[in-house]
């Protein structure tokens, strides 16, 4: 018997230090493994398969509104906001959970090698008892629980976490907001650069090439002599500095599509035509008081409504850190049982309540409260700055927005004068000295100055996007994943034709109405 329970002993040792050496060693055996480059390049090749089935293609011109319907539904960084939306969305239905009480099932199987043995020792006396050494346990026996525990404290923390993560979810959509003003004031800007750029491009390339033509023979006439040496060096000079000007315009011209594609998730490289709307190109003045479009900033921008958020959530903070110091109460009730045959009875019905309460928070509840108000006239004092910078902003915006349009108004008046130097500059050019550098010079001019003017078209799209952000009036679309490209395009081309002509959203006008009444 006791050769097979040494046997026993040493085989239980040996088989737990075995098991103890596989955890150590699989544990040690976790080292840095950096990914390899083809594992790198089959990621990137699966993530660009990936973008490129979720974008469709395009089926003929592009307008500026199906730009922004493309940019809306199709632009990764805006997806990525998206996705943290609905993910702050699932981070609440988890946090519901926790205020239920905790549901607990479990069993727990134990085992030795020997009895469990046991003495006794006379309370009085306190001499060892007469009777035998006793065995109350079987060698192997099974306890299983199944029963509810609820703990009042934890309720209430979890209470006001999920208070909390409802104001996130709200966070998060106001961030949400803003990527989408910000991604259709960019969509806007940059495609009238685009504009520019496709209309621009093939006169530039003619004028480089005329303007490369007419400096190789003035290059041909300095050596033959036919000019004074100065005045022909200052004729190649006058080329040059057109050359230089035209391949400017030209480099700036290429980036334009370039980050127009990027925006719209559509392949590098991709040729489409853009579609330039007819008729006067410049927005609509505002009319709205600046005192109106004060207050609807402050009720609809996205930093500040975020501010507000920030505010209720360190307003449960404080809560939380005052619950914490109370003594918490937890209540349990649930079914026991256990195999163990020297038991009487092997299953029964328990419960309890429990208080405990840790003394040293009567000591450290002053500073807790104090730190806790301190954390919410931070938030506040952080709203109010945000709110006074969204009412310098409102007025900024507005300044921005009237001088872009004065500018574009500059430009497309200059524009016309330049174009009309240009076409008598080809019309007298056969008839003067130099008429060839007067008209590659008048022609550079006219395109430096169109290029100005859709410039400044550029300048005045973004000054309009940059107040309507600060407003926080962005199109009313119910979901982009459940609206078709089509249907998105239609309203955002309403969208667009309300914000340029500056026509407020029905109840926002209303209001301004009632406001100046």
């Amino acid at each position: 018997m006791n050769r097979t329970s040494s046997f026993r002993k040493s085989s239980l040792s040996a088989a737990g230090l075995a098991l103890a050496t596989v955890f150590v060693g699989s544990g040690c055996a976790i080292t840095p493994k950096p990914l390899g480059t083809e594992e790198i390049r089959q990621a990137a090749a699966a993530d660009a398969s990936r973008s490129a089935a979720e974008t469709p293609p395009l089926k003929g011109p592009l307008t500026l509104s199906e730009a922004i319907a493309r940019g809306l539904k199709y632009n990764l960084d805006h997806r990525m906001r998206l996705m943290e939306q609905a993910y702050s969305v699932g981070q609440l239905d988890v946090a519901r959970f926790d205020l239920l009480p905790r549901l607990v099932a479990g069993a727990d199987y134990s085992s030795r090698d020997r009895y469990n043995v046991a003495r006794a020792v006379d309370s009085v006396t306190g001499q060892p008892s007469l009777a035998n050494p006793y065995i109350s346990s079987d060698k192997s026996h099974t306890m299983t629980e199944f029963g509810i525990a609820w703990n009042i404290l934890d309720f209430g923390l979890s209470y006001y976490n999920a208070m909390q993560q409802a104001d996130r979810v709200l966070i998060a959509t106001e961030r949400r907001r803003k990527a989408t003003h910000q991604l259709i004031q960019t969509v806007r800007a940059t495609y009238w650069r685009a504009v520019s750029a496709q209309k621009l491009r093939d006169e530039v390339r003619a004028t480089l090439t005329e303007a490369e033509d007419a400096l190789k023979k003035a290059e041909i006439l300095e050596s033959e002599r036919v000019k004074s040496p100065a005045e022909a060096l200052r004729y190649q000079r006058a080329l040059l500095e057109n050359l230089r000007t035209l391949e400017s315009i030209e480099q700036e011209l290429s980036l334009a599509r370039v980050e127009l594609t990027g925006l719209l998730n559509l392949p590098p490289g991709q040729e489409y035509t853009l579609v330039e709307p007819t008729g006067d190109l410049a927005l609509a003045p505002i009319n709205t008081p600046a005192e109106r479009l004060e207050e609807i900033a402050i009720g609809n921008n996205a930093d500040l409504r975020e501010q507000h958020y920030n505010v209720r959530i360190a307003a449960a903070e404080t809560r939380k850190s005052l619950l914490k110091l109370l003594p918490g109460v937890s209540f349990n009730y649930g079914y026991r049982g256990d195999t163990n045959s020297y038991l009487i009875n092997n299953d029964w019905r328990e419960g309890g309540v429990r208080v405990s309460w840790n003394l040293f928070n009567l000591l450290s509840a002053p500073a807790v409260k104090d730190l806790s108000e301190k954390g919410e006239q931070l938030t506040e004092f952080r709203r109010m700055a945000v709110q006074m910078a969204v009412v310098t902003q409102v007025h900024l915006a507005l300044h921005q927005y009237e001088g872009a349009r004065l500018q574009y108004h500059r430009a497309d008046s200059i524009w016309g004068v330049d174009s009309r130097m240009y076409k008598l500059a080809h019309a007298t050019a056969a008839a003067e000295k130099d008429g060839r550098l007067y008209q590659i010079s008048s022609r550079t001019t006219a395109i430096l100055s169109l290029l100005r003017r859709y410039q400044a078209l550029s300048n005045m799209h973004a000054a309009s996007g940059r107040l309507q952000t600060t407003l926080g009036l962005e199109p009313d679309v119910a979901s982009l994943n459940d609206i078709s490209l089509e249907d998105l395009t239609r309203q955002m081309d309403r969208s667009l034709q309300d914000w340029q002509s500056f026509r407020l959203p029905a109840p926002l006008a209303a209001a301004t109405e009632a406001g100046t009444q």
